[in-house]
């Protein structure tokens, strides 16, 4: 209202315009545009897909930063919803949470660590979500783990045991490289029986030197 009052051009005072509609976020909404601190569930639910067909991806929080001028706040997604990521989950994004988070992580690490052909180190990861920002943040990833330190490690063994069970060799010094022959055959038959139970034990403190 204090652009609209501010505007030269401007031929209406905003009071005529809020008798007229009996709000201003009434006049807003006449005119086909959301009033962003006081927008409905539905209109923000709305705003993120209408910004994720823009951006061709699913939102994230700088993203509703860096479009201000016609997106709420991130503050009013979380106020409304709990956080945004149960906004963007309502909006119909695949946004991934607790195991299945953690599962994607890995599946990630992997492709990531396929194309070094070593496992990722933190900055590498950072550089690989640069040019691929459908990949977790490196912090998002830090922030999954129990632990005080050596969170990255943890992860870095999660991505070792993936390549392990299907059929790659992972050096101590992190190099991968694809199993051939007689080896890949045993490692597929000593592999085949293991669940998934070492991702649990290992945010409890399991890491790779």
């Amino acid at each position: 209202m204090r652009e609209f009052a501010a505007d030269e051009e401007t031929t209406v005072h905003p009071q005529t315009v809020i008798e007229h509609f009996g709000s201003w976020n009434a006049a807003k909404r006449a005119a086909g545009l959301v009033p962003r601190r006081f927008a409905t569930r539905e209109e923000l639910l709305r705003l993120l897909r209408e910004l994720g067909e823009r951006l061709e991806r699913t939102p994230t929080a700088r993203d509703l930063d860096e479009h201000r001028g016609s997106m709420p706040s991130k503050s009013l997604y979380w106020h409304t919803f709990g956080s945004l990521t149960t906004a963007l989950r309502e909006a119909g994004f695949d946004v991934p949470v607790g195991e299945e988070r953690l599962e994607r992580a890995i599946d990630q690490g992997c492709d990531v660590a396929l194309k070094l052909g070593r496992l990722p180190k933190f900055q590498e990861w950072g550089t690989a979500r640069r040019a691929d920002e459908s990949l977790l943040t490196e912090w998002q990833i830090y922030r999954m783990f129990d632990v005080r330190r050596g969170a990255w490690s943890t992860f870095q063994y999660l991505i070792r045991e993936r390549l392990l069970e299907d059929g790659y060799d992972v050096s101590p010094d992190g190099r991968v490289s694809k199993r051939t022959g007689a080896r890949a055959m045993r490692a597929r038959s000593t592999t085949a029986s293991r669940t998934r139970a070492r991702p649990a034990r290992a945010r409890r403190g399991g890491a790779a030197r």
